[in-house]
C-alpha cells in the first residue's frame, strides 16, 4: 500500500454506500492509497418502497417496464458472470470489502446514527458512493466537504445507468462518470472532476458500472487528495440537464435491436 503524503496523512477519509461491486471497487481503491479510510455502509433500500417511491413520479406502468429491465439485469448477472469475472481480473478489481477496513453500519444515512458515526469518525472530506440521497438536514450536519461518486457525465447524465444512456443518446463520447459537491438535487451538484473513457466491444448494462468503476479510481483517489489539502475547484454544470432512470423492458430490448446497445 501507497504511504499517504505528509501534507495530508492527518486527514481522516470516510465513505458512504450501500455496498455492492462497484462502489467497493472505489473505495478499496481509496483504502490502498490513504490507508485510513472509514466506510459508513447503510441498509440498501428495499426493493418495494423503491418502486412504490418511482411510481408517485412515473405512474406504474413505467415502473413495471423498468422493473422487468431490473429483473433482467439480475439474470444478466448470471449470464455474463464469466465476462464480469474478465473484466476484474483483466483490470485487478475487488468487488468485496478489504480485510480490516473499519466499517460502521447504519439503517439509514438520513437516521440519527449516521450523523453521530460522522461525529464519532470526524472526517476531513466524506465520498458517498452508491447510497441514500442526502435530506438537506442530514447533509447540513456535516461540517466538512461532502462528494458524490456518479457512474455518469452531469448533467446530462444524471441519475440511473449514465454510461448506458450515454451510448443510447449516441453520445460515446460521453462514455464516463464524474465526482460532484452535494447538494440538494439528484447529481446536480457542481462538478469536482470527471473521466470518460470507452466501453469493450462486448459490455453492456449489467457490466458498464464495472468498466466506469475501474476507469474512476484515479480520478476518485485524486479528487480525495486535493479534498484533503482544501485544493478541489468545483465548476458549475453546464448544458443541457437530465434525469435518467433504468430503461423500461420494452424500450430496452427495441434499443437493443435497433441500436446494438444493450
Amino acid at each position: 500500500m501507497t504511504e499517504p503524503p505528509s501534507s495530508y496523512a492527518e486527514g481522516r477519509v470516510c465513505v458512504v454506500t450501500a455496498g455492492g461491486p462497484h462502489p467497493w471497487i472505489i473505495i478499496n481503491a481509496l483504502a490502498d492509497h490513504f490507508g485510513d479510510v472509514q466506510v459508513i455502509v447503510e441498509d440498501p433500500v428495499r426493493r418495494g418502497a423503491f418502486l412504490a417511491r418511482r411510481a408517485r413520479l412515473q405512474g406504474w406502468v413505467s415502473v413495471a417496464g423498468q422493473f422487468g429491465t431490473m429483473c433482467l439485469i439480475g439474470v444478466g448477472k448470471a449470464l455474463f458472470r464469466r465476462r464480469i469475472v474478465r473484466i476484474i481480473s483483466s483490470e485487478s478489481l475487488r468487488v468485496e470489502p478489504r480485510a480490516g477496513l473499519p466499517l460502521w453500519r447504519i439503517a439509514s444515512v438520513n437516521s440519527g446514527d449516521f450523523l453521530r458515526a460522522i461525529d464519532e469518525i470526524r472526517p476531513s472530506v466524506v465520498l458517498l458512493a452508491g447510497c441514500r440521497i442526502l435530506r438537506p438536514d442530514t447533509l447540513a450536519g456535516i461540517s466538512c466537504p461532502v462528494l458524490n461518486y456518479h457512474a455518469g457525465i452531469t448533467p446530462q447524465f444524471r441519475g440511473m445507468n449514465g454510461g448506458y444512456w450515454a451510448l443510447v443518446s449516441g453520445d460515446r463520447a460521453n462514455f464516463g462518470a464524474t465526482v460532484h459537491l452535494v447538494d440538494a438535487g439528484i447529481d446536480t451538484g457542481a462538478i469536482v472532476a470527471q473521466v470518460r473513457g470507452e466501453p469493450a466491444a462486448n459490455d453492456n448494462i449489467v457490466t458498464y458500472a464495472y468498466r466506469l468503476a475501474a476507469l474512476s479510481r484515479r480520478m476518485c483517489v485524486n479528487v480525495i487528495e486535493d479534498a484533503l489539502v482544501s485544493r478541489i475547484e468545483p465548476r458549475q454544470p453546464g448544458g443541457e440537464s437530465r434525469q435518467w432512470f433504468h430503461p423500461t423492458i420494452w424500450s430496452y430490448l427495441w434499443t437493443g435491436v435497433a441500436k446494438g446497445v444493450w
